[in-house]
């Protein structure tokens, strides 16, 4: 089957995650992705382990889980790009793209003549993202960032975790860097709607994606709150701050999520728990009324699910259509039956481990393919094809390999 970005050539300049997970999106929707590292170290996370890859023979490969985790389907190429023959190449590759991908430190590429304004100048129709921490402008524009900074910084963590007063209360992150991923999610949308456009208008685009923006952004319901009252939203461990009864169980032998999202809910989870009487009770019969008074309707629950196993009552609600599953390891999430039937996990080729593990992307196309024939590449895999395609003769490149160039 076709994939749907088989025509379109992303140079990817960027490092560590948002902009790789980017990259990996567009390059399983097909697109050829040529990933520019700097020569003998690579992109950072290629370090970023225990644990790393390990050989045919056992032993720990240069690749650790992170860096494997988001750039499948690349091709990578090593280039000193603070040198002027390295500023060369990226130039020619520039030429030829769709798409650049950066996450330099705001001002970087600018004195390498490799910013927005100097590659327009070789192809004005380039759709050129560039991901920072704060953005291209603001009083923090030129200041550092990683998700966790980030996840504090936006109001995520003030949010996330157990109340104050309660055992093991206190900011929390989310233990996956969610904004990395989400940023780079958000550049995917950017850029595929600038690439539609430039369908149309035969223009290219800039943009400026922001990991605090992003952040800020998905405050949704919670920024909501607050700007409607006032109120500072502050931890409330589990328990959504808008919806009853959403929150974790204890069941004789684990827990469980129940997330009743209506009233509709509400009855049959009453009905499943053996308490119907609670449904028509005049303190829980609408959701507001169920927020308002959930610390008199918490003990019921309580009491009912400590009566049998996760399983039972898994099986018990999704009988009576009521939201619920219990909390799963990452082992038990990636062996779910649920996603064995999807093929969220599969094996690739690799050159050195033979084969490595992959989590796919979530895109299920009735008419088009995913493409997952290639497994992330070892640091500078590609750097004489890449340069051969462009016009590079082998003295050439022996040079610029001599010269430390690549």
């Amino acid at each position: 089957m076709k994939h749907l970005l088989s025509h379109i050539k992303v140079l990817d300049l960027s490092r560590v995650l948002a902009g790789p997970w980017s990259g990996q999106i567009l390059a399983d929707l097909g697109a050829q992705v040529i990933k520019v590292e700097r020569p003998g170290a690579g992109d950072d996370t290629r370090a970023w382990g225990p644990p790393f890859l390990k050989d045919e023979n056992g032993e720990n490969s240069k690749e650790s889980g992170y860096y494997l985790g988001v750039n499948r389907g690349k091709e990578s190429i090593t280039v000193d790009i603070s040198q002027p023959k390295g500023q060369e190449i990226i130039r020619a590759l520039a030429k030829e793209a769709d798409i650049i991908l950066e996450n330099y430190k705001v001002g970087t590429l600018e004195r390498y003549n490799l910013d927005y304004e100097s590659i327009k100048k070789v192809n004005e129709k380039i759709i050129y993202c560039s991901i920072t921490g704060f953005g291209q402008t603001g009083p923090k524009s030129s200041h550092l960032a990683y998700d966790f900074l980030i996840q504090a910084m936006g109001g995520l963590m003030s949010v996330t975790g157990e109340k104050d007063q309660n055992p093991g209360g206190g900011p929390q992150k989310v233990g996956i860097p969610i904004i990395d991923l989400i940023t780079g999610s958000y550049a995917t949308i950017g850029i595929l709607a600038a690439l539609s456009n430039r369908e149309v208008t035969g223009e290219g685009e800039y943009i400026d994606m922001s990991m605090l923006d992003v952040q800020v952004g998905l405050l949704s319901n919670q920024a909501m709150n607050f700007l409607m009252t006032g109120k500072t939203p502050v931890r409330g461990g589990n328990a959504h701050p808008n919806i009853q009864p959403q929150d974790v169980f204890k069941c004789s032998d684990g827990q469980v999520v129940l997330a009743v999202g209506n009233d509709g809910q509400f009855v049959s989870l009453c009905n499943a728990l053996g308490l119907p009487e609670l449904s028509v009770d005049d303190r829980f019969k609408t959701n507001a009324l169920r927020v308002k008074n959930q610390l008199e309707l918490r003990p019921h629950l309580d009491a009912a699910f400590l009566k049998n196993t996760r399983a039972f009552w898994t099986e018990k609600m999704e009988s009576a259509e009521v939201p619920c599953g219990p909390i799963n390891s990452v082992a038990e999430a990636l062996n779910d039956p649920q996603i064995v039937h999807r093929k969220m996990v599969r094996q690739l080729d690799h050159p050195v481990s033979g084969k490595v593990s992959q989590v796919m992307t979530p895109f299920h196309f009735k008419n088009a393919s995913i493409k997952v024939d290639q497994a992330p590449p070892l640091l500078g895999q590609h750097t004489v094809k890449i340069l051969s395609d462009l016009g590079f003769s082998d003295e050439e490149i022996q040079n610029l390999s001599k010269d430390r160039v690549i």
